[in-house]
């Protein structure tokens, strides 16, 4: 099923709009009566319409996928035409000039607590609904996922947040939530006690694709349970001051492969499937939970297309025409591919030598993750990507590369450009869970333990997958055809613990390049200052914006909280570290 929306008087709200002033607002006295509103089928509307706000709420300038915040990475830079074209976001590219009253610091945060005001509103009306409906504790579970999704995200962009987890709340009680009710540690408790809920109660498989699963609550508890064994509870800084070995367990517990295998769940043989618009690919067995965008069912769009990628398709002549061309796959990310003859990447080594396609050996996922010139974009020969002003916007300010697993071929029939929003929308889905990041946090968690030698039998089935998506795979004939030179061998021999999470950090930022996931890794590891500072001066040669860049530590690892919140919250909002 792809959600459609279907309640429109339920849209946008704010999370200041309590859920017994939407009932008397929506339902008022002899309208409906409580009967009706409780119906099963009216309240199932309103549940739809939950999920349908993940969609209906992000825009191109504020994705929920967060390629817009990803920008403060080494993965990407911004884009588009220059540094004055989306000058915020430039801003936090650069980490300089960021300031509190930024229209994109206030947006995210009101598009997501717009998301939990809808998911409080359909745990409202399932609470009034009878116990007879058979369907009601797994609908109420489904909505305490989705609102743990919209708490995480904001978690992990602003660190403390308030948290809006009872749905009966009155007027008095939003003027006095706290943004610091809770430390770091115990938010994420907030967030992982909904998925606990939500995992004892979810069944293994749904009828309907978007729906979530047990499996994408053991997902998302594997990945909060992450996030939060790196303790930052340091009220006056960003550190990471323990790395706490029961949140590793319970990694440990919620990433165990028996729970994704018997739900069938696994690697695709193929890499680049997890990325295709096309309904044969999508939703594939590696995709565990993703948000589901689609065409032709009723918007007026056509679809409930993905708008938020609208932003990143290039601009090419007479083909995608208006591409803006933003979310630059950066050159250090390419040269992070490059391969010994060994086929291992070079952890550690300074990045002073930048990726040559002639000479040099990379991993397959290189292609699969990075379009480069001499190559087809996206997989279609009659569009060779070359360094010239079609494929840089910023003539080349921003190089010349431009991201795979976002973009479309305009040749599938997926790819349209929006009569709404002006830009080019695309029915590809947008997997938040795949089982490929399970694995992932389950090695990180083995290595943090010391069970470094599992931790590298992980590793290992991920490199042995990107392996045979270079040799079998849609770019199996790149090296005849264009000259590529592929490698990519299994870690063999023993390694200690400091090498076997130097290993998993880079298999990570292998396998999730160009997903959004890089800064927030850097974050909760504690990285950000030391990688980043480390990238400003290697990426000023190749992107002349990084000269003036500045990663001050203990204030740029989270946003600030936006001046419009603290204003509005009669002091009960308080800013984070770092003299904002």
């Amino acid at each position: 099923m792809k959600f459609k929306y279907i309640l429109s008087a339920a849209a946008f709200l704010t999370a200041m709009t309590s859920c017994s002033d939407f009932l008397e607002e929506q339902v008022p006295q002899g309208v409906l009566s409580d009967k009706q509103v409780t119906d099963p089928a009216y309240v199932d509307n309103v549940v739809i319409s939950a999920y349908a706000v993940f969609m209906s709420s992000e825009d191109i300038n504020t994705s929920f996928s967060m390629w817009n915040f990803d920008v403060r990475s080494d993965d990407a830079y911004k884009g588009g035409n220059g540094t004055s074209d989306g000058d915020v976001f430039h801003q936090l590219e650069v980490q300089q000039g960021v300031l509190t009253t930024n229209w994109n610091i206030n947006s995210m945060w009101e598009r997501l607590y717009n998301c939990i005001s809808r998911t409080n509103i359909a745990l409202a009306l399932l609470e009034k609904c009878s116990d007879s409906y058979e369907l009601k504790q797994q609908r109420i579970a489904e909505m305490r996922f989705l609102r743990a999704y919209a708490h995480f995200l904001l978690k992990r962009l602003y660190k403390y947040i308030p948290f809006v987890l009872e749905c009966n709340y009155t007027q008095d009680d939003y003027n006095n939530l706290s943004n610091r009710e809770f430390t770091n540690d115990e938010g994420w408790q907030k967030i992982i006690d909904e998925l606990v809920y939500a995992y004892e109660t979810l069944p293994e498989q749904q009828a309907e694709v978007g729906r979530p699963t047990k499996a994408a609550a053991a997902a998302f508890l594997s990945k909060v349970y992450l996030y939060k064994a790196y303790h930052q509870d340091d009220v006056n800084s960003h550190a990471v001051t323990e790395v706490n070995q029961d949140d590793l367990k319970k990694v440990l517990q919620y990433s165990d492969p028996s729970i994704y295998t018997s739900a069938g769940y696994g690697l695709e043989d193929d890499f680049h499937n997890n990325f295709r618009p096309e309904p044969e690919y999508e939703n594939g067995k590696e995709s565990i939970w993703a948000i589901q965008y689609s065409m032709n069912d009723g918007n007026t769009d056509g679809g409930n297309f993905n708008v938020g990628y609208g932003l990143i398709t290039p601009n090419i002549p007479g083909v995608t025409d208006g591409g803006t061309d933003f979310y630059k796959p950066s050159q250090n990310l390419v040269n992070a591919y490059r391969v010994d003859n060994n086929g291992l990447p070079y952890i550690g080594t300074f990045n002073d030598k930048d990726y040559d396609m002639v000479t040099d050996f990379a991993d397959p996922r290189l292609f699969l993750t990075v379009g480069l010139p001499g190559l087809p974009y996206e997989f279609n020969p009659s569009l060779i990507m070359d360094k010239s002003p079609v494929w840089s916007r910023s003539n080349g300010l921003y190089g010349y590369y431009v991201t795979l697993k976002q973009n479309v071929d305009p040749a599938s029939g997926y790819l349209f450009f929006g009569k709404t929003s002006e830009y080019w929308v695309s029915a590809q889905n947008r997997i938040v869970f795949r089982y490929a990041d399970v694995i992932l946090e389950r090695a990180e968690a083995l290595a943090q333990l010391g069970e470094t030698a599992e931790a590298i039998t992980l590793v290992n089935q991920i490199r042995e997958r990107a392996k045979l998506s270079g040799d079998k795979g849609i770019i199996s004939g790149y090296s005849h055809a264009y000259g590529v030179n592929m490698n990519v061998g299994d870690y063999t021999g023993a390694y200690s613990k400091e090498e076997t999470l130097n290993i998993v950090k880079m298999e990570r930022r292998l396998e999730m390049g160009m997903e959004s996931e890089r800064f927030f890794d850097l974050v909760r590891w504690g990285d950000a200052a030391s990688v980043l500072t480390k990238y400003y001066v290697e990426e000023a040669d190749n992107c002349n914006i990084y000269s003036s860049a500045a990663f001050t530590e203990n204030k740029c690892e989270y946003l600030p909280i936006p001046f419009s919140q603290i204003s509005a919250s009669n002091g009960k909002y308080q800013q984070n570290v770092g003299n904002w």
